[in-house]
């Protein structure tokens, strides 16, 4: 089983970095209950989020709902220098992966 989710947040860009500690926390939970699910017998065989950068909603075309842990600088309008920038949680997923997932916080 492959298993995929990710969370799409209105996310606030402040000093060139977005502090979205509520998609840390989800996905945290969600790693959790995959090692509980391979406790269990489940046979997973990996883990990745929707998408590493903010990309266009597939529902409603907008970039204002964002799902990366790259922030990209671009509206709904498709204006912005398309320059990126690195989420907190881009930085906490990096030490998840380092870690093989042991390391969660």
């Amino acid at each position: 089983m492959l298993i995929t989710n990710g969370l799409g947040a209105h996310d606030k860009f402040i000093d060139n970095t977005v502090h979205d500690d509520y998609r840390i926390e989800y996905l945290r939970q969600h790693i959790k209950a995959i090692a509980g699910a391979l406790s269990d017998g489940v046979p997973v065989l990996g883990y990745t989020i929707w998408g590493c950068i903010d990309l266009v909603s597939c529902g409603d075309g907008q970039m204002s709902k964002r799902y990366g842990l790259v922030y990209v600088d671009a509206d709904d309008s498709g204006h912005g220098t398309y320059k990126r920038y690195p989420k907190d949680s881009f930085y906490w997923y990096k030490k998840v992966i380092a870690s093989n997932g042991e390391d969660l916080e």
